[in-house]
């Protein structure tokens, strides 16, 4: 019986992620040309210019000033690639929006010139030939100055592990960010035309399953297994360039910068795509949340469940509950919740009785821009029984949690303590401590929609 969850808990672990850990690297793999990143593409697909912009990059350059960590301090190594400039210009290529002109060593290009001109110059004297000119330089029409700015490590860890009876297994992350700017400088006047911010999350994994168990008296058995994927940073600066390309190159559509080869309703359907992502962006908060409000700001609420009763009688046993209310939302964190509960309390071959109570909670969403939520209420209220006597006064509080099926309806349970200011709720009066009751229940809410998202669709 002791093997059944050692060997579910090593498939668990082992299987997560078989892509890694069949994958692994057995033998000496040939050079292989550069692997693309989802940027790629997208730059690709853009609609093309009418005449590509010639540019130059001088310099686009580490700015962080930071060195690769380790266990012990750091190293002498940088932590992002040095080699930000050769990515830009190769991102500015692809897009052919552009033509690149060679400036990060501007003086080998002009110490190379020299010399095709003082050769030439010999040839010519010595045969007595006329002097072919060279071809003159482009001069760029617009610079690209910035560079990466942040690299900032850990800003989120975490993992899991569970070991039972000699096994276990162990899984850790580790997110590290990194972000460029990227401006584009007019050489005329040496006005600045646009600036783009971009970040990119870089994602260390790590899984590791082991066995250490007796199978025999003097029979120790051993086994560990695991892996660890980085992603590369060399990848993830690149993305993060091609993405500021793009985003360079959809502004100047936008602000009539340079023209598109392309239909009117080609260029606006383009537009819009990046007008949606920019604003979803817009709402984006720093670990992969946004500021979206996905509740609307009233609510109706329909909730079954059970009460456990505890009285002064023994043995309490479950009974049904009914409760229905109204949210109104102060603010995304707050709201106000007023309800109306139909319950029965009973106890075994003792109690059996039922209450009605009015309630008004102040509710508070943990996560209130996110699909699901934790949340915790307080509030108040008054119970009486069905021939509207009994009455008495109350006070309760809870946790739940809750999860958006669709930004209309969303599916809740919770767990609420009911401390009542009375001990005769079970018809007895004994001790100096007040009768209460927990309830449990699960249902549904149902969010109306905001004016102000329906008259944004409509237009």
């Amino acid at each position: 019986m002791n093997k059944k969850p050692t060997v579910i808990l090593l498939l668990v672990f082992l299987f997560s992620s078989c892509a890694a850990y069949f994958n692994q690297p057995v033998g000496v793999e040939k050079a292989i040309y550069g692997e693309n990143t989802p940027a790629t593409s997208s730059l690709l697909k853009l609609p093309k210019p009418k005449e590509p912009v010639v540019v130059g990059v001088y310099k686009f350059k580490d700015q962080t000033g930071q060195y690769k960590a380790i266990e012990q301090g750091s190293t002498f190594s940088t932590a992002v690639t040095q080699g930000a400039t050769s990515i830009l210009i190769k991102a500015l290529g692809d897009s052919k929006w552009f033509v690149p002109i060679e400036r990060e060593n501007l003086g080998n290009l002009l110490n190379e010139r020299n010399i095709i001109r003082s050769t030439r110059q010999e040839y010519a004297a010595s045969s007595n030939t006329n002097e072919s000119q060279l071809t003159p330089l482009l001069f760029a029409g617009v610079l690209l100055e910035g560079g990466i700015i942040s690299y900032d490590s850990n800003i989120i860890t975490g993992g899991f592990g569970a070991r039972y009876f000699g096994t276990g297994g162990s899984t850790r992350y580790r997110q590290d960010r990194i972000s460029i700017y990227l401006r584009l400088v007019s050489t005329s006047n040496g006005k600045i035309l646009n600036t783009v911010y971009v970040s990119k999350t870089i994602l260390s994994q790590s899984v590791d399953a082991n066995l250490f168990k007796y199978v025999n008296i003097k029979r120790l058995l051993e086994v560990e297994t695991g892996f660890t994927r980085n992603e590369p940073i060399q990848l993830a600066v690149t993305e993060a360039i091609e993405k500021a390309v793009e985003g360079l190159i959809v502004d100047g559509i936008k602000d009539n910068l340079w023209e598109v080869d392309a239909t009117n309703i080609q260029v606006k359907n383009f537009l819009d795509s990046y007008t949606k992502e920019k604003d979803e962006a817009d709402l984006a908060l720093l670990y992969g949340r946004n500021r979206n409000e996905k509740r609307g700001r009233f609510g109706v609420e329909l909730v079954g469940g059970a009460t456990y009763m505890a009285g002064d009688y023994p043995n309490p046993i479950a009974k049904p509950m009914v409760r229905g209310a109204l949210k109104f939302s102060l603010t995304p964190n707050f709201n106000i919740s007023a309800s109306t509960n139909v319950f029965l309390l009973g106890n075994k071959n003792k109690l059996d009785v039922g209450y009605a109570s009015l309630d008004l909670n102040l509710e508070y969403l943990v996560l209130p821009y996110d699909v699901l939520t934790p949340y915790f209420f307080a509030g108040t209220g008054t119970s009486f029984n069905s021939d509207y006597k009994n009455l008495h006064t109350k006070i309760q509080y809870g946790a739940g949690l809750e999860y958006l099926i669709t930004n209309n309806f969303g599916f809740k349970f919770y767990g609420e303590h009911n401390l009542n200011f009375s001990d005769n709720v079970d018809y007895v009066i004994s001790g100096k401590r007040d009768d209460y009751y927990w309830r449990f229940g699960a249902g549904i809410t149902y969010y109306f929609p905001n004016k102000s998202k329906i008259k944004t669709k409509k237009r």
